[in-house]
């Protein structure tokens, strides 16, 4: 990783609204070396969510709450685009739902961006048929246009990417619960998908696949590290098996990090609370090290 070409942005957001962990995990990576990465580390954004508020019309979990964190990490996301030109993002976070705050700040900027998204789930559920209401349950929904109305409109009247630019990439689709295969089916056909198995098989081909399918499109590249298998990193608060390991995420990514077309890369989902030697947090260090342009 080349620390000259990109700055660092951290977004402590915990959808739960329970602190469980997530939030923790800007300060942790840091701990472990992330800063020494990028030329430049602008701090967290304001985008910590304490509220248990359902909401009863959308379904959504911390409704306000959220929007007003998305609305913050977008305006620190848009500061640093303004004030380091020529420098790529990488922000950390916190749980998937900090891309509501970035693809909507990166869609004002450009007609048209793509998203790859690595994760071990879909997050495509229905917000109302979610037994949680989290936001990290239907990110990818809401960006696209499938979700309710006010994660929506945080792009305005168009989605933040159109599902024909999105790619999923690393989501389970063998031995699913219930709720788990109903979310699967919800995903649009127009939403390219390359699942675990494959991933497994050839993940450097799974990754120049997925480049290629976004290659006339700048896009941002997301890493849900619950998409690892849980023997990689248990750290995670929803794990699950059949996932790839380290080398495997490694090989996939390359791809996507050497795309001319990339904008610039997110990372969620770890939980530096069930982390207490630190070992892991410096092993996502490494990862973006190595990985990263």
């Amino acid at each position: 990783m080349n620390p000259a070409g990109w700055f660092l942005l951290g977004a402590p957001w915990d959808c739960s609204g329970t602190g469980r962990g997530e939030q923790a995990a800007p300060a942790a990576l840091r701990d472990a070396g992330l800063s020494t990465l990028v030329a430049h580390d602008l701090g967290d954004a304001d985008t910590v969510i304490d509220s248990r508020h359902r909401d009863p019309d959308t379904g959504v979990l911390a409704l306000p709450e959220t929007v007003r964190a998305a609305e913050a990490l977008g305006e620190a996301f848009a500061a640093g685009l303004r004030d380091y030109p020529g420098r790529r993002p990488l922000v950390v976070g916190g749980d998937c739902s900090i891309l509501l705050g970035i693809l909507p700040a990166l869609r004002r900027r450009s007609d048209h961006v793509g998203l790859w998204f690595v994760d071990g789930h879909p997050d495509y559920v229905d917000a109302l048929a979610s037994s949680t209401g989290e936001t990290a349950d239907l990110d990818l929904a809401a960006l696209t246009g499938d979700g309710p109305a006010p994660l929506v409109a945080l792009t305005g009247d168009t989605p933040a990417v159109p599902a024909e630019l999105a790619v999923l990439i690393g989501h389970r689709t063998r031995d699913l619960d219930p709720d788990s295969a109903a979310e699967l089916a919800r995903v649009p056909a127009a939403l390219k998908a390359l699942d675990a198995d494959v991933v497994r098989r050839d993940p450097a081909g799974a990754g120049g696949r997925a480049a290629n399918w976004v290659a006339a499109h700048p896009a941002w590249v997301h890493g849900g590290l619950d998409v690892l298998d849980p023997e990689a990193l248990p750290a995670v608060t929803y794990p699950q098996p059949g996932g790839p390991g380290w080398d495997d995420l490694a090989a996939l990514l390359a791809p996507l990090a050497r795309s001319p077309r990339l904008l610039g890369a997110s990372v969620a989902d770890f939980r530096p609370d069930l982390d207490p030697t630190g070992a892991l947090a410096a092993r996502i260090v490494a990862l973006l090290h190595d990985v990263l342009p």
